[in-house]
């Protein structure tokens, strides 16, 4: 018996067949992600380390006094005692891990390890990166924007200006802090780079740029003014729930990092495996029919603050209210 189209609709019925399937795309992709800045300007590092340990300490030999006077000529000199000080890092364990099963890896319709090596990866550089961050915040040197005096005083309308940077170079300067191939390094929320480059005026930030370098205007790119070169990332310190109150409650606080060299010290452990950098670990597969497999990462090392003379953090208020982020950074 030959087979005949449906007579109601003149096709052939296909109602029983599920041929017509969702479709997903293979290539996983991951959150949003801010770049990794702070553990670079750690260029205080062992190079003659005795020994492991459980901290390295680094000594600091202070100059002796200005000898400007004139020697007496019968008279013999007296002399002065060599000092140092020493900053110390303690060591710390930080990582984290993963585990994937058997039957996620047999059933997922991606593959699984890619995603799990660049998940352990970056949690390994972001991790880290915010420990540096965190040290370098605590810094002690700390100005306010516009009139606030303190931390609490200061709300949306207490803003970075160009005076401020002028003044966090002096300070840097008259302490003779080194800097980054001629520059320093100021770390920047985006809320308080949209007040700043929004500052007009001879001696602010747009006129310069709009006049003699135009494209960095088009771009959108902070670069570098006045001895400073300017990285934006919303990992810049917020502080939260701190500032002056009202009616809508605290207002949040921005740090903007302003560092030479020598702010930041850094030590790592040198055994085990263990290296400047975090290193992945592969997990024991310690269940009988080895379906568990465990993947992380570790680092046994640290920071401290080195210099203070060489961290300066104008603490300032933003406008955008409404883009202030959840949680203290």
């Amino acid at each position: 018996m030959a087979y005949s189209p449906n007579p109601a609709t003149g096709s052939t019925n296909t109602g029983n067949l599920a041929l017509a399937q969702a479709a997903y795309d293979r290539l996983a992709r991951f959150a949003l992600r801010p770049e990794l800045y702070f553990d670079q300007v750690a260029d205080i590092k062992p190079t003659n380390q005795s020994m492991p340990g459980s901290s390295v300490t680094f000594p600091i030999v202070s100059d002796l006094a200005i000898a400007s006077t004139a020697l007496n000529e019968s008279t013999d000199v007296t002399p002065q005692a060599i000092s140092e000080s020493n900053v110390t890092v303690t060591l710390a364990e930080y990582g984290n891990a993963v585990l994937t099963t058997a039957a996620l890896r047999g059933e997922s319709y991606v593959e699984i390890d890619p995603i799990v090596a660049n998940v352990i990866g970056y949690n390994a550089g972001v991790s880290i990166d915010e420990v540096a961050r965190d040290t370098l915040k605590a810094g002690t040197n700390v100005a306010y924007a516009g009139t606030a005096t303190s931390r609490a005083t200061i709300n949306g309308t207490q803003l970075l200006k160009a005076a401020d940077i002028r003044a966090a170079k002096a300070r840097l300067r008259s302490q003779n802090v080194p800097n980054f191939n001629g520059f320093y390094t100021a770390y920047i929320h985006p809320n308080v780079a949209y007040d700043f480059t929004s500052e007009t005026g001879s001696a602010a930030w747009r006129d310069p740029h709009t006049y003699s370098q135009p494209g960095e205007i088009w771009a959108g790119e902070l670069g570098a003014f006045e001895g400073f070169r300017f990285i934006e990332t919303p990992r810049s310190p917020v502080f939260q729930g701190v500032g002056s109150s009202s009616s809508t409650g605290y207002a949040p606080v921005y740090g903007t990092l302003c560092v030479g060299r020598q702010s930041l010290a850094k030590a790592w452990s040198m055994i085990d495996g263990n290296t400047e950098q975090p290193h992945v670990v592969p997990g024991p597969i310690t269940d009988f029919l080895r379906r568990f497999v465990p993947w992380g990462w570790y680092w046994l090392g640290g920071y401290s603050i080195y210099r203070q003379a060489s961290i300066q953090r104008i603490e300032s208020g933003s406008s955008l209210t409404y883009a202030d982020p959840a949680i203290d950074q």
